[in-house]
Order: C-alpha cells, then sequence, then structure tokens
C-alpha cells in the first residue's frame, strides 16, 4: 500500500487534534449550536470550521518538526563535506530556479527505503529530506530529478494547499459527526422529558464518528494528492529537464520491481509506489509508476 508515511503522521496529528479540540471545547461548553428547538446550523458550521481549519493549521505548522524528528534528519548546507554538500547545493540552484525567495532547508536520513519528501508551512519555510536509500540506488539524473519533484512541491504551495483542503474535510467531518449524534440523541429521548444520550455518552459518539469518518475524508486527500504528483512531475520537468524525470521514474520502478519479487527486504518498505488492487489505489497518495512516466513522455 503506498500511503507515504509523512501524510499519515500529518493525518494522525491532524486527528488528535481534532479530538482533542472537541473534548476541550465540550469540557468548557464553546460552540453553543444546540438551541430548544433543535440545532443552529449557521453557528454549528461557523464553530466547526474554526476549529477544522485551525486542527489543520496546527498540523502545517507541526509538519517540518516532526518530518525531523521522525526520520532524524541530519541538516546539510553546500558548504557541507562532500557528497551532502552537493545536494544541499543542488537543491538550492533548483530553488533558484524555480522562483524561490528563500532556499529550502536540505535534509539526508539514514534509511534503507527509496524516499524522499519535501514538507514545512510554508514556500519561505520548508525543507527537502533524502534517504540515504535514494541517494544510493539512484544515478546522478534520477536524484536530480526527484529533488526537482519535491522543489516543485513546495513552489507550487502543495503543502498549504493540503492543509487547506484538509481543514474542509475536518468541517464536513465535524458537522456530520454532530449532526448524527443529534438525531441519535433525539431518538433516543422520550416524548415527555428524560432519556437522550446524556453529556458523556454524547461527546463519546461525537468523538467515535470522528474517528469513523476522518478516514473517508482521506480519499478526498489522496486524490488531491496523485493529482499534485503529476503536477510535481511536470515541475521537475520544467525545472531540471523531462529525461532526467523520467530517469527517477525508471529507477522507482525497477525499485519497486526488486522489492515486489522478494530481491531486497528493506525496499518492500518503500512509501513511493507498489502493486496494489484498484480499491486500495483509491487510497494511494502516488498514482502507478508507469502512469507518470506515460504523462511526462506525451508533454510537449
Amino acid at each position: 500500500m503506498a500511503i507515504a508515511k509523512r501524510l499519515i503522521v500529518f493525518l494522525l496529528t491532524n486527528m488528535l487534534i481534532i479530538g482533542t479540540v472537541s473534548v476541550v471545547m465540550s469540557l468548557l461548553g464553546i460552540g453553543h449550536y444546540r438551541t430548544a428547538g433543535g440545532l443552529d446550523m449557521t453557528a454549528l458550521i461557523i464553530f466547526c470550521g474554526l476549529f477544522g481549519m485551525g486542527g489543520a493549521f496546527i498540523s502545517l505548522l507541526m509538519s517540518k518538526m516532526m518530518a525531523k524528528w521522525m526520520y532524524r534528519v541530519q541538516i546539510v548546507t553546500p558548504s557541507s563535506d562532500g557528497a551532502a554538500g552537493e545536494i544541499a547545493q543542488k537543491v538550492h540552484n533548483i530553488a533558484r530556479g524555480a522562483g524561490l525567495s528563500k532556499m529550502p532547508e536540505v535534509g539526508i536520513y539514514d534509511s534503507p527505503e527509496v524516499n524522499a519528501f519535501a514538507t514545512g508551512p510554508s514556500r519561505n519555510n520548508s525543507l527537502v529530506a533524502v534517504s540515504t536509500g535514494l541517494l544510493n540506488s539512484m544515478d546522478r539524473d534520477g536524484v536530480e530529478g526527484v529533488l526537482g519533484h519535491e522543489v516543485a512541491h513546495i513552489a507550487n504551495g502543495d503543502m498549504v494547499t493540503m492543509t487547506l483542503l484538509q481543514g474542509i474535510v475536518n468541517t464536513f467531518v465535524m458537522v456530520i459527526a454532530r449532526v448524527i449524534a443529534f438525531a441519535i440523541d433525539q431518538f433516543l429521548r422520550n416524548d415527555d422529558e428524560g432519556g437522550g444520550l446524556g453529556w458523556m455518552a454524547h461527546m463519546f459518539v461525537v468523538l467515535a464518528l470522528e474517528m469513523l469518518l476522518m478516514p473517508l475524508g482521506m480519499l478526498v486527500i489522496t486524490a488531491f494528492s496523485r493529482h499534485r504528483e503529476f503536477r510535481a512531475d511536470a515541475g521537475a520537468a520544467q525545472f531540471v529537464g523531462r529525461d532526467k524525470m523520467i530517469s527517477a521514474l525508471k529507477s522507482l520502478e525497477r525499485n519497486v520491481h526488486a522489492a515486489s519479487s522478494g530481491d531486497d527486504g528493506a525496499i518492500a518498505t518503500m512509501k513511493i509506489n507498489g502493486k496494489r488492487s484498484k480499491f486500495m489505489a483509491l487510497f494511494s497518495t502516488h498514482p502507478d509508476i508507469r502512469d507518470r512516466i506515460r504523462a511526462l513522455e506525451m508533454m510537449g
């Protein structure tokens, strides 16, 4: 299953924040969207929108720090010794060509996986990280293609766009969870006074529904993620050359085949692509590599 680890962390962090916000708001009695006549939908949408978007942006602000911590990324600069300095210099050269006014931080992390990623809260506060597994398995053209792809994510503002989309999904999830919980509460009430879920049970139902609905929201997130991968490929083709991006993808494809045949167990942890059913493809953050290669070959 080709779901990127960094996106999973982003989503889990987001779910934790949303759950915490829901509990705190319930404890403090904030968000008066219930009235004697039922639900005030305008107040509910405003309440959920504020905290749904807030949760997503808190996740975004934490993304760079979380990535460094989770992957144990070692930051390198153009003045670093050897290959590390060359990688940092390449990223900065590509970033200048992409029109970035502030250079991304560049990091390398020790892992056999063939992977690279870009993260950070904005174009001016970003990180490009590359695994040692990728550096050891690709030639210079392939590595440059991957770096161009990650810089394109930054130049396209994909992190912020993904966050806005996540905030919208959060809002819908919070609204739907509360509407369903309210309907259950009303169903359990007697015509006269009494019955209903009660405060504690109501809060539990809301939280449970949010946890159930959030994975469905991932279908929207991953669909956008697949779209942005094609855009980043096109950006890399513009910044470093189409042939280098195709070379990178073909190298990834060879690693996928090696992993699927069991030739290298370490590569089997790859987050970029792999064999999957049509159903599981809906949850993938990346399109099939062959589709990406075809899209580049069709570029004029």
